[in-house]
């Protein structure tokens, strides 16, 4: 008599992975909240910003939160992927995400309205990348010595 044997893989590491994950892309958008707070009610500072010829516009905290859950979670996406194609994910994902971080501080340099407004945006920025970049790091599974 042949008996099928089938092997599964337990789900409990991917739903701790997952949770981790989650919890990095809130905790990005809670830091970017709470910066918003010191920034705007707090010190004063008229977070606004112009494309072009266009009318100023503020920044809002809705705005910021949406932002960087946003990006926090096409991050995870991106670390994702990198997982299931190279051994070296965790390394490549960090140095893509701290230039994306990088890339993003032009944005407040060029459209910010004030002075003031771009070292606050500059600072949201910051504030999420030293959120999510490490802890999104440290959830990376550890590359595979095998290959």
């Amino acid at each position: 008599m042949l008996t099928a044997t089938t092997t599964t893989t337990s789900a409990a590491p991917h739903a701790r992975q997952g949770r981790a994950r989650a919890l990095c892309a809130a905790g990005g958008a809670l830091g970017a909240a709470l910066a918003w707070i010191v920034e705007v009610p707090l010190l004063g500072i008229d977070l606004t910003f112009r494309f072009g010829a266009g009318h100023a516009q503020p920044v809002a905290v809705g705005q910021v939160i949406g932002v960087a859950a946003a990006a926090s979670l096409l991050g995870w996406l991106l670390l994702a992927q990198l997982e299931r194609r190279t051994p070296h994910a965790r390394l490549r994902w960090t140095a893509i995400a701290l230039a994306a971080l990088a890339a993003s501080l032009a944005l407040p340099l060029a459209a910010a309205t004030t002075s003031s407004a771009a070292i606050g945006l500059i600072v949201l920025h910051l504030t999420v990348g030293a959120v999510v970049i490490p802890a999104m790091a440290r959830t990376a599974r550890a590359p595979d010595r095998s290959r």
